[in-house]
């Protein structure tokens, strides 16, 4: 009787060399590592619970063409937030590439923007949060309460609001700044 191969490392192991493997770039012999594990169901069902084993087959689908594939995991599997930008980026591009096959065409801003609209984001690699003007909701509300405390923040409390939010004190400085040329063509406006 024909007796499937068994995993000479540990799951972990695996995960291991499927980062690894991924942040050097080597996709071809990433596919070539995943496609020497073994199919027994036991070790299948360890390693489709691991979150770099599932993002380390995500990468070889996307880069082997495999939408489908990708697609399958993606909204099959939830992830943690520090893969999200990664996976975003490989879902969205992944809709490009078939919509451009489709058109026959390089996408323009607008074309793009109907591909997101059309195929949104999986909430497994998503927070569900919309992200309007670049910045999530919940950053423009803080922006805004402090923006009414005071409207020419200084370095330091620029600083402490990017620390709170998670942008740059360049970009809290920007915001403000465009918060400050708004309101005064409003306020020209309606006189």
């Amino acid at each position: 009787m024909f007796q499937l191969p068994i995993l000479n490392f540990s799951p972990q192991q695996v995960a291991g060399v499927c980062e690894t493997l991924e942040e050097s770039g080597d996709v071809e012999r990433l596919g070539r590592f995943l496609w020497s594990l073994p199919v027994a169901p036991a070790a299948c069902e360890v390693l489709n619970k691991n979150e770099s084993v599932l993002r380390a087959r995500a990468v070889v689908a996307f880069h082997t063409g495999n939408f489908r594939e990708l697609y399958h995991i993606l909204e099959n599997h939830k992830f943690t937030k520090e893969s999200h930008t990664k996976l975003q980026a490989l879902w969205l591009e992944a809709h490009y590439q078939e919509a451009e096959k489709l058109r026959g065409r390089p996408l323009g801003p607008v074309d793009k923007y109907r591909v997101r609209k059309k195929f949104p984001l999986p909430r497994t690699i998503w927070d569900g949060e919309q992200k309007t003007h670049c910045f999530k909701e919940r950053t423009r509300h803080l922006l805004r309460e402090w923006y009414l405390q005071d409207p020419y923040p200084n370095p330091s409390k620029k600083r402490e609001l990017a620390q709170a939010t998670g942008l740059t004190p360049t970009q809290v400085g920007n915001w403000f700044k465009n918060r400050r040329q708004r309101d005064r063509a409003a306020a020209a406006k309606n006189r």
